[in-house]
């Protein structure tokens, strides 16, 4: 985005502007053009940079703490890659060789265009699979092509399972997708994921069933840092820890866990590094529940990290999770946002539009700030979040409390990248909605992430009793559009106005009309024809939008309407819409709390699963015609150590010029920490 046209934007917000962006970032708009978000496409790819601004500011241990909290986040690279299939360390190994090779040899074909498209496409999906959609890549380069570069390379690259490769590669029947979530098959049987192995989704339910015990109130996050296999005919866990799976890589994970904790900002800061480490050389989930207690108590310390095995996405069954780090530090200016939101959270709690039974009488220590990314990794690399809420285990959250983050620097880097894209042109129905969605919707974007992650996903208790993985495989999407729908019911309330968050009664329409067409139409840009739509946050926004829909139907409150030919969101009844989002809301709520997977089920099934084709085909039309890619990601910036004539280290600089490419490869290079 031009520096003037968002400065226009921001400029019309009024009073209270000082919660809505911090100084440093309206002084980054102010240098936008100078600096290049923008750094390659390719497919159905952006890839972007983002600043850190604030980063030269910091104390020389604050950077330090920074650096090797980041060398700890990228030592993790190969976990994520093995996770999500179990070929893909050896493929990028073959095909990073290949590239380099064909590269001197053949820059210009077809063939080596293709197989340039394809490397960078297994590099953004850290695997053969798309990192959204979790079907396979399917290469556009000949076979014939391949198999006379690979013969061309020395042999110690050549792999010895070349044949296996190929095949995954080249057959498209082979580990077609990643995680598959279709109702009614086997999800493990069905899954490439490489976090089972030899077992069936059945007998992985009964292993489970066997070990939870439901009068446990402290319980452990059964499977989050295991893969299950058969063994001599018998279900067992293989532990992700020191001296069992993932050695090589945890053990330089920890190793760089252990330079930081030498510039730990006090105490605590200390004890959390010291209580991580000792979780990753065990693999004991009791002490990674110690390590979450004293992490969400970390409220003190400006510079803050995540590490280690955290969201389940990845997993058919919502149980393991895939490594992930995000290391980063406090907008200071900026959070105050989200501590005026966080300051409340009991005021929310208490006038939410839920059955007062299943709300927290006390909500406990919910705090919640603005940050800066200072890297990407594992998990949340290329493609990461604009928003968390850790952590994720239900009884320390009732009784510890939660962390809620909104990435800022990352949220700026796509507004600035996403302007002038003819989207509004093609898709809002009228020119009110159109300029109110570009006066507004940067603030209610930025709330709606910090409702979501601060209050949603904070928000709520379940019945004494109720299994927190009750709702099986549909657990992830009813979360996420719990905590959806608890920010869009906020979003329009007085009390957000109250606390100087909003200056304007009718801003939150901005967000309320993207948020239907979003989940009505346009991201069905993201999904080949004839496909059902599978990842876990685009079925709960589709849930939500075709929920009202149908329900306020009678009453005409949103219509998609034609319009010369096309289709349009028409939302005739902003306060009708909000009420509905209530019910709903209060219906999801219900379903989490008594643990209901039935209703869960059919909710999701009938309205976030399947796609009206004649709508998805003209979405995908209107679209070609728009330069826009449907998904983003991001190169990180490279920090390097500064020393004087005596070796002494006396800063860390920050670099920012590193290409896509020259990434993926340098970290290969430096990285590379597991067997293939």
């Amino acid at each position: 985005m031009k520096k003037s046209t968002l400065r226009n934007v921001i400029s019309g917000i009024g009073a209270g502007i000082s919660l809505m962006l911090s100084p440093s970032a309206m002084a980054d708009i102010d240098k936008a053009e100078t600096f290049d978000y923008k750094v390659d496409r390719f497919a159905d790819i952006q890839v972007l940079r983002y600043k850190v601004p604030g980063f030269e500011q910091l104390s020389l241990d604050q950077k330090l703490l920074i650096y090797y909290l980041t060398e700890a986040a990228l030592s993790g690279r190969d976990i994520v890659w093995d996770q999500y299939g179990k070929y893909n360390l050896a493929i990028r190994d073959l095909m990073e060789n290949v590239y380099l090779a064909a590269r001197e040899q053949d820059g210009k074909s077809a063939d080596f265009k293709a197989l340039e498209k394809y490397l960078k496409q297994i590099e953004f999906g850290n695997g053969i699979h798309h990192h959204y959609s979790m079907d396979k890549f399917t290469p556009e380069f000949s076979r014939a092509y391949f198999d006379g570069m690979v013969k061309a390379l020395p042999a110690d690259k050549r792999p010895a399972n070349l044949t296996t490769l190929e095949e995954v590669i080249f057959n498209p029947a082979v580990m077609a997708k990643r995680v598959n979530q279709a109702d009614g098959q086997d999800l493990i049987a069905t899954s490439a994921a490489n976090i089972y192995e030899g077992v069936t989704q059945a007998e992985v339910e009964a292993y489970y069933a066997a070990l939870r015990d439901t009068t446990d109130l402290t319980p452990i996050s059964l499977g989050l840092n295991s893969k299950i296999v058969k063994r001599d005919g018998k279900v067992v866990e293989e532990v992700y820890r020191q001296g069992g799976l993932y050695d090589a890589a945890i053990t330089r994970i920890i190793d760089n866990l252990a330079k930081a904790e030498k510039y730990a900002e006090n105490d605590r800061q200390q004890q959390v590094i010291q209580s991580l480490i000792d979780f990753y050389r065990t693999g004991d989930l009791k002490k990674f529940d110690e390590y979450s207690i004293l992490w969400v108590g970390d409220t003190a310390s400006r510079v803050d990290f995540i590490n280690g095995f955290i969201e389940s996405y990845g997993d058919p069954l919502g149980m393991t999770g895939t490594w992930e780090s995000i290391v980063n530090f406090k907008n200071l200016e900026a959070s105050h946002r989200t501590e005026a939101i966080s300051d409340s959270a009991q005021w929310f709690e208490d006038h939410s539009p839920v059955d007062p039974r299943f709300r927290k009488p006390h909500v406990k220590g919910v705090t919640a700030k603005v940050i800066t990314a200072a890297i990407l990794a594992g998990d949340a690399y290329p493609a990461t979040p604009i928003g968390i809420n850790l952590p994720n285990a239900n009884w320390i959250r009732a009784a510890h409390g939660s962390k809620s983050v909104t990435l800022e620097n990352i949220t700026q880097a796509y507004d600035e990248a996403s302007h002038g894209d003819g989207f509004n042109e093609e898709f809002v129905i009228d020119a009110p909605t159109a300029q109110l969605m570009n006066k507004y919707l940067f603030i209610t974007d930025n709330l709606h992430t910090d409702l979501h992650e601060c209050l949603g996903h904070a928000s709520g208790r379940l019945l004494p009793g109720v299994d927190e993985n009750a709702l099986g495989a549909y657990g992830s999407t009813l979360e996420e559009t719990r905590a959806d729908l608890f920010a869009l019911y906020y979003l329009a309330d007085p009390k957000l106005l109250e606390l100087g968050l909003l200056d304007n009664p009718d801003a939150y329409k901005a967000e309320y009309y993207k948020y239907m067409l979003n989940g009505l139409m346009t991201q069905l840009m993201r999904i080949e024809p004839g496909k059902d739509i599978e990842e876990a946050h685009m079925r709960n926004r589709a849930l939500i939008a075709y929920w009202v829909l149908d329900h306020g139907k009678a009453d005409r409150v949103v219509e998609l309407i034609k319009r010369d030919g096309k289709t349009y969101v028409q939302i005739n009844d902003y306060t009708a819409l909000r009420g509905l989002f209530a019910k709903l809301l209060a219906e999801i709520q219900r379903i989490k709390s008594e643990g209901d997977f039935a209703a869960g089920r059919t909710l999701v099934e009938t309205y976030g699963v399947k796609v009206d084709q004649e709508l998805h085909k003209e979405v995908l039309d209107r679209y070609s015609h728009l330069d826009i890619a449907p998904y983003k990601g991001f190169v990180n910036p490279v920090y390097q150590l500064k020393k004087d004539n005596n070796g002494n280290i006396i800063d860390v600089t920050i670099d920012y010029t590193e290409d896509y490419i020259p990434q993926m490869l340098r970290y290969s290079r430096e990285y590379s920490t597991l067997p293939r």
